[in-house]
């Protein structure tokens, strides 16, 4: 088999929003999995997991939603198997021989004569104790975990590494693949690359955009006079050359993106970075061309600024300006 099963799919969305803490995302995707299938107590297990690799608070939110979810549906929904009983003996021990059969080596390491308690830790409780419970099978916990790695920064290591565990349990190139992509877009399938809403398709601009954006009003309060919008681009889109009369400031959330003005250089941008544009400064700016990329866009002089829209930036200058130096 090449491709995730639906089971898989919604199980790793599930998986993936709770690692996110994003609760709406959560309760749909739990949705769709009792309604594909999925029982409670799988969906359960898999929240209970979650606290292994994101911490007793995102497991415990999660578990809090699914339990209002359940309510709200009457209670209805399919059980499914509870686990049955843990091996005999000790959790070290068995879970020492789990963590050998799912990884195919007996795992050593620097860091765990630096800290023996937590090859104790993983061993005895997360390979013993959770591991060990049998209704998830180690591939379908894998599917979860690597879900989860993806849904979180800085956890590249151990992606990795559970990405090579999910291979030796059954799961190709391909399905782990597409694990990945589940968990780096949001609930409404777009890649989730900041912790802003990614809003709408920015339909009513389009003809000002090379490739597809989308737009998330973040401000309400227009007697404070700060308009403030959460601006997606997909890999390859860029917005035409342009201006405001009042001038406009870009803040990077997420991705990798490019801002030109004319006749300088571009500049690459990445989350945290601050673009200042001065009134009636003619620019572009939008993603790279592999990546997808997001900025706050702060509108200046709101009660007098206003756009001139100028041509498409033409894909010999915008490959120029996006390639590295």
């Amino acid at each position: 088999m090449n491709s995730l099963t639906i089971r898989q799919q919604k199980i790793a969305a599930a998986a993936s929003m709770a690692a996110k803490g994003n609760q709406d995302g959560l309760k749909e995707a739990l949705t769709s999995g009792l309604n594909a299938g999925v029982t409670v107590n799988e969906l359960k297990e898999v929240l209970v997991q979650v606290y292994a690799y994101c911490g007793f608070p995102r497991s415990l939110n999660a578990l809090n939603t699914f339990k209002n979810l359940l309510e709200e549906r009457g209670n209805k929904d399919r059980q499914g198997k509870l686990p049955g009983p843990l091996p005999a003996g000790k959790s070290i021990e068995f879970g020492t021989e789990n963590q050998t059969k799912l990884i195919g080596v007996p795992v050593q390491g620097a860091i765990y004569e630096f800290a023996p308690s937590i090859d104790e830790f993983l061993k005895a409780h997360l390979f013993g104790d959770i591991f060990g419970r049998d209704n998830l099978d180690w591939q379908t916990r894998e599917v979860a975990t690597i879900a989860m790695l993806a849904a979180m920064d800085g956890v590249d290591s151990q992606l990795n590494g559970h990405i090579a565990i999910g291979k030796h349990n059954g799961l190709n190139d391909e399905q782990t693949k597409a694990i990945v992509a589940i968990a780096r877009t949001d609930h409404n399938g777009i890649p989730s690359i900041s912790p802003f809403p990614t809003g709408r398709e920015n339909t009513g601009y389009s003809q000002y955009f090379s490739g597809k954006s989308w737009l998330a009003p973040l401000t309400q309060d227009k007697r404070l006079g700060v308009p403030v919008a959460n601006v997606t681009f997909e890999p390859g889109c860029r917005n035409n050359w342009h201006s405001h009369t009042g001038g406009q400031m870009l803040i990077a959330v997420g991705g990798i993106g490019y801002y030109q003005e004319r006749g300088k250089s571009a500049r690459k941008l990445q989350a945290g970075d601050v673009v200042e544009i001065p009134p009636n400064v003619e620019h572009w700016h939008g993603a790279a061309p592999d990546r997808w990329f997001s900025h706050l866009a702060i509108e200046c002089n709101p009660q007098t600024n206003k756009n001139t829209w100028r041509e498409p930036v033409s894909d010999a200058d915008y490959k120029a300006a996006t390639s590295e130096k």
